[in-house]
């Protein structure tokens, strides 16, 4: 079916001018918006019901004498004297609608004067055209909702990415790509979710504003509370609130929720951004990335049917055993030029660090250099899944360390795709080596590291109250899901990413 969409573009100010006259115009003749029609039935529905033209004939259509009540959008329209065919569309999917003049009568003369856009009611018969494509014969048509601005031309659709993300209300009704990945984005994390519920994890709701930020590394938001007088902080991370309720006795719980953090936009950045973050009693990090492991490929069969998917142009499996990989054993096979017995020379691996062109501050340990090297020369190679491993205590303040190596914590990062997915360990429960650990933070934070952690008192008083051991895991969702749908941008994958504000509305 063709539209009428080939004529010569016209200027948008003009067509919403006559659309505008066309609204007036109703609004004279009674209720421009009504809002008295009840839908009886999704088209996606109908379209799965009736897909095998074979046995659904004309014949046995007829035969049925099913009548449906839908609505939707009209995408495109082509009318012909006394006949019109019409596509709309609704969140289940398209069909296409069979108009006849001698059936309608005057809603026929007037659904000529309806537009691309327009949201419309039919009701009528299924029938089948002689194309063989599904329809629904009106016998009613009712204009519900009169659109004022068009809609892109459907051979182009919003081409200017920015204006996609701004105006994403249109994105969705052009563009079937990106519904599909917001309808996948869900079903990830109701299958995630189902999966940890089984295993008897207890979803929970933390603040969103603190008193103190904490849980991770990062710069956070401040905002101010009129009424106590008090400074609060968007939360970085609910980690410290988490690990509060398995003090509390609640021993596997988890979290799906918004963090904030102030800092730079990229395709892999928001300021604010959705991760899964969990913690589980009597669980070591060795668990929790067998874990990690089995939710993800769970997610990518229950929603895909697939362990295999492209990002980025890379072929990824996630059938196969995870790799699992020290980040000293990662960096110097990337870096020959450093020994093993450099790593904790600072004077060495600062000489390394001005080679590579690794910013190095005078505040850094060999941890630090460390892991400014292995981002710098690594953390790109690893496409297939890759646990790296063992990361030094500097870069890790509420990781445990390890038994057998002081200086290195028992923790996880998951790399897929170049790109850190999750991020995991086993949690320190010792307040007195975590009280040392946040004032050492605190250190930093004076010395010029906004990044640093503050100094949270009630959770050392948490956890003189007494962790049991512990297994902690956070998940991005928004890069899970930029994996498992192939996108290359955050900004794909969030329906309203953080846009600077429009200017001239």
């Amino acid at each position: 079916m063709t539209d009428d969409t080939s004529l010569p573009p016209i200027d948008e100010n003009h067509l919403i001018a006559e659309r505008r006259a066309k609204l007036t115009a109703m609004r004279g003749e009674g209720i421009a918006f009504p809002n008295d029609f009840r839908r009886g039935d999704f088209v996606g529905d109908l379209q799965a019901q009736y897909i095998d033209a074979e046995h659904w004939t004309q014949e046995a259509l007829d035969s049925e004498a099913r009548r449906v009540a839908i609505a939707g959008r009209i995408l495109l329209k082509r009318v012909m004297g006394k006949a019109s065919f019409v596509q709309i569309q609704d969140e289940s999917g398209r069909i296409q609608l069979f108009l006849q003049a001698n059936a309608l009568g005057e809603t026929y003369d007037k659904f000529k004067g309806w537009d691309v856009g327009d949201i419309v009611a039919a009701e009528g018969p299924i029938t089948r055209t002689k194309t063989g494509e599904l329809s629904v014969k009106a016998e009613t048509l009712r204009l519900l909702t009169k659109a004022l601005r068009p809609l892109p031309d459907k051979f182009h659709g919003l081409a200017d990415v920015e204006q996609r993300y701004r105006q994403r209300y249109v994105d969705l009704i052009v563009s079937p790509d990106a519904r599909d990945v917001f309808v996948k984005r869900s079903k990830i994390i109701r299958s995630m979710r189902a999966w940890l519920d089984t295993r008897r994890f207890l979803e929970v709701e933390t603040p969103m504003m603190h008193y103190i930020p904490g849980g991770a590394a990062a710069k956070p938001f401040t905002t101010h509370h009129n009424a106590l007088d008090l400074q609060l902080y968007l939360r970085v991370a609910p980690e410290l609130y988490l690990k509060r309720l398995v003090v509390g006795g609640l021993e596997r719980v988890y979290e799906i929720n918004r963090n904030f953090r102030n800092e730079g936009v990229s395709t892999r950045h928001n300021p604010e951004f959705t991760m899964l973050e969990l913690y589980e009693a009597y669980a070591t990090y060795t668990e929790i990335m067998d874990l990690t492991e089995a939710v993800i490929r769970h997610a990518a069969t229950d929603v895909l049917n697939t362990t295999q998917v492209e990002w980025d142009g890379n072929p990824i499996d996630l059938g196969p055993k995870f790799r699992r990989w020290s980040m000293i054993d990662a960096v110097l096979e990337h870096n020959p030029e450093i020994k093993r017995e450099e790593l904790r020379d600072l004077d060495a691996m600062r000489a390394h660090g001005a080679r590579l062109k690794v910013a190095v501050k005078p505040g850094y340990g060999w941890g630090k250099l460390l892991l400014e090297i292995f981002e710098k020369t690594v953390e790109h190679t690893l496409i297939q899944p890759t646990f790296i491993t063992d990361h030094p205590v500097e870069v890790s303040p509420l990781a445990r360390a390890n038994d057998l190596d002081p200086e290195l914590t028992d923790r996880f990062e998951l790399f897929i795709g170049g790109k850190e997915l999750a991020n995991g360990f086993s949690e320190l429960n010792d307040p007195e080596d975590q009280a040392a650990r946040f004032q050492a933070q605190v250190d930093q934070k004076e010395g010029g590291d906004d990044e640093a952690m503050h100094y949270d008192a009630d959770y050392i008083r948490a956890l003189e109250v007494g962790l049991p051991p512990t297994g902690g895991l956070g998940i991005g969702i928004d890069r899970l899901v930029m994996m498992l749908t192939g996108s290359s941008s955050i900004r794909d994958v969030l329906l309203f990413p953080y846009m600077r504000p429009e200017t001239g509305l």
